[in-house]
């Protein structure tokens, strides 16, 4: 049986990573950041987009800024040997 993560990626889902700077609520003008993981479908981010929701609704900390990186923003370069050396190509 596959997990659920994998079937997840089948179905086009890849690794999604949100860093939540958020206000904390005690102190509005200190700022703290959450960091938010989950497999997602780019460009609309459903999961993340529901979480969001979740946290403006329950959650007292007011979100200040939100830093998205998903597989299909970016994505890790291509290494190859050439002469003994690694160059990115």
């Amino acid at each position: 049986m596959a997990s659920t993560d994998f079937a997840r990626q089948i179905a086009g889902y890849g690794l999604t990573t949100a860093g939540i700077l958020y206000r904390l609520p005690d102190h509005p003008s200190i700022l703290q950041e959450y960091i938010w993981q989950d497999y997602d479908l780019a460009p609309r981010f459903p999961e993340l987009n529901k979480f969001l929701a979740f946290w403006q609704a329950k959650l007292d900390g007011e979100l200040f800024r939100i830093t998205v990186a998903h597989k299909d923003l970016i994505g890790p370069a291509d290494l190859s040997a050439v002469s003994g050396e690694f160059r990115l190509q």
